[in-house]
């Protein structure tokens, strides 16, 4: 028999709201098929959808300032017991756009399965974890959680951001193929200048899913603010249609 499946997420101050929750649930009921649980982690449930399985963020002995410079919480998704929950987990960050089905994200093999965001950035050299889509096994990375609160801060002086402490201190990292997953950043906005022509398309068939890191962000792209939605040099403006199609699709507003 096959273990569980658990989708995490993590919901933490303003950047993401209630909305964020409700459309990756709604994305995940359509992209898996048969049975799992969708658990968000938060102290801020007002607004999440029925359906959704809420438990407080756990307390693995950091400040506030660790939510905002690092992502450190989602290392608590690691604790040895957490919330008795048990099998396969697959933790997705809130602002990751799903194109395709995922059910093989459960099956693929390793004690931590993540990004390899190397050919995106460097090119060449050893991997380099992202953890903006991960599997593992609930219960079977304690030390993970047990170290950070043994040598925060050192930890924290250390890697900087909780993915490069991930990095070095996960022994046996795979990572997802390569077609599987794209950077809007690297794969899907258009290159300097023929981006205040054209607007970004949507990704090949095989990419199942979109993964999105700092600006812009989903829903700049589905209620877009007045002017430049992305980081100067690069320009978008306006809505992507594709996008909001995704958004509208699965219970956002538009």
């Amino acid at each position: 028999m096959k273990p569980p499946r658990v989708v995490l997420c993590m919901k933490w101050g303003t950047l993401y709201p209630a909305e964020y929750v409700n459309v990756l649930h709604q994305a995940c009921r359509r992209a898996i098929t048969g049975n799992f649980r969708f658990v968000c982690l938060t102290n801020e449930a007002d607004g999440i959808e029925t359906g959704v399985e809420v438990f407080p963020i756990p307390d693995i002995g950091l400040d506030e300032w660790h939510y905002y410079n690092g992502a450190w919480p989602k290392l608590a998704v690691f604790l040895s017991d957490l919330y008795g929950l048990t099998g396969r987990a697959l933790f997705i960050d809130l602002d990751t756009v799903l194109l395709g089905k995922i059910d093989a994200f459960f099956e693929a093999q390793g004690p931590l399965v993540a990004i390899d965001s190397r050919p995106w950035r460097h090119k060449t050299g050893a991997p380099r974890t992202m953890s903006s889509i991960f599997a593992f096994d609930l219960g079977s990375l304690g030390f993970v959680v047990d170290r950070i609160k043994a040598e925060r801060d050192a930890m924290v002086a250390t890697y900087k951001i909780e993915q490069d402490y991930l990095h070095g201190v996960v022994p046996g990292i795979a990572y997802w193929p390569q077609d599987w997953i794209v950077s809007f950043k690297y794969h899907v906005r258009q290159p300097l200048l023929i981006d205040r022509f054209r607007k970004p398309q949507r990704p090949a068939e095989l990419a199942r899913v979109l993964v999105f890191h700092g600006k812009p962000r989903p829903v700049d792209l589905v209620r877009p603010p007045p002017g430049n939605w992305d980081r100067f040099p690069h320009h978008g403006s306006g809505a992507v249609d594709w996008m909001q199609s995704y958004w509208k699709d699965n219970g956002g507003q538009v």
